[in-house]
């Protein structure tokens, strides 16, 4: 399989599961941390003439396109043989990716005109271990 197959491949189920957890945590604490939720926010916020279903969806493309990105560096570290795909591995990078991931995420609300008010703090911690489950369930795809 081509690298680029292997990531989406990777990238698909470590992405599901990671909005899976997301969608418990959200549920266990009561705010909204799935991040296809709140990207179809962001994007109805800035293009209200948009149906709801459409950003939605829009939400889901851009949380597995980011999805596929991170896989495709994760893929890039396995093939050049810097990192083992093993359990460690994988939370050393989930950690990594969520400090990354909350660095977007936090650059997103700053540039956006319209961010939602929430507890940012949470939502940028809970960004870590949503990580570590992404690099959990992609490595369980190599």
């Amino acid at each position: 399989m081509d690298k680029l197959a292997k990531a989406l491949v990777c990238s698909l189920s470590g992405t599901s599961v990671m909005t899976l957890s997301s969608a418990i945590m959200s549920a266990m604490i009561g705010q909204e941390f799935r991040e296809p939720s709140q990207l179809g926010k962001l994007i109805k916020r800035l293009a209200p003439f948009i149906s709801k279903s459409l950003c939605k969806g829009a939400g889901w493309g851009a949380h597995f396109a980011m999805g596929t990105a991170f896989s495709l560096v994760y893929t890039d570290f396995w093939e050049k043989k810097k990192l083992r795909p093993d359990g460690k591995n994988a939370v050393l990078l989930g950690l990594v990716s969520g400090v990354v991931g909350s660095l977007i995420w936090k650059a997103t609300f700053k540039v956006h005109p319209l961010s939602p008010l929430m507890n940012y703090r949470r939502f940028y911690l809970q960004r870590i271990p949503a990580h570590v489950v992404f690099a959990i369930g992609w490595i369980n795809q190599v």
